[in-house]
């Protein structure tokens, strides 16, 4: 085979987005991330899967009350209640965060601070605070 060799760039525009953590996420130019990639927060993946694994003790009798949850959890109860109010986000909102599809900006600590409970609320409340 006789010919001369030919050179092909490809340039494709990526972002890197820093994570919590300091892990680095690659964004494609559409600004998603590739398939397998997750932007999963797992700090408010872990809060909302534990507010949801208390709420189902106290539901099923497992514990009477929060404090006496709290106690066997060995925290303090008003962190517990505050937690518990994880449980009021509306599915959509906690679809979002277990996707890693949560809004730019959404903290544990911004959740943790009151919220409507009403799920048509929610959205532009919460949104509005992480931009904030």
């Amino acid at each position: 085979m006789t010919g001369t060799a030919q050179m092909l760039t490809v340039r494709v525009p990526l972002a890197v987005r820093k994570q919590r953590g300091g892990r680095k996420l690659v964004l494609t130019p559409g600004g998603m991330a590739p398939r397998g990639a997750s932007a999963a927060d797992t700090t408010l993946v872990k809060a909302v899967a534990r507010a949801f694994r208390w709420r189902r003790m106290l539901e099923t009798g497992r514990f009477g009350t929060i404090n006496e949850l709290a106690a066997a959890e060995k925290i303090n109860s008003s962190y517990v209640s505050r937690m518990l109010r994880l449980t009021l986000l509306a599915p959509g909102i906690v679809e979002a965060i277990l996707d890693g599809r949560q809004p730019e900006g959404m903290t544990l600590p911004g959740l943790m601070e009151p919220f409507p409970v009403e799920w048509a609320s929610q959205r532009l409340n919460i949104e509005g605070r992480t931009t904030a």
